[in-house]
């Protein structure tokens, strides 16, 4: 191999792993428990979720224990009309 190939190897793989780098953060999920606002008259009166809800909280997914570990928010996301929102959502409630 030539060492002008070699340096553009080189080159070609760093920015590579840069790229995807910033592809893999850009997909990480932010964790905001104001973004499943859409689902607090769900969780609060019982009804039925909406879409917008589910998407949230499909999106929220990896966030819930973090959630539950809050104090102040542990009433609300561990409470049985969250569990049935979940369930009916699709979204396997977590076991932490």
């Amino acid at each position: 191999m030539k060492k002008g190939s070699s340096i553009f190897a080189i080159f070609f793989i760093a920015v590579l792993i840069i790229l995807l780098g910033e592809l893999l953060v850009a997909e990480a999920v932010t964790c905001k428990v104001a973004e499943l606002t859409p689902c607090a008259d769900a969780i609060i009166s019982s009804k039925p979720p909406s879409a917008a809800c589910c998407a949230k909280l499909k999106e929220q997914k990896a966030c819930l224990c973090g959630y539950i570990k809050d104090p102040k928010l542990k009433p609300y996301v561990n409470s049985p009309n969250a569990k049935k929102v979940a369930k009916t959502c699709g979204v396997p409630f977590p076991k932490c």
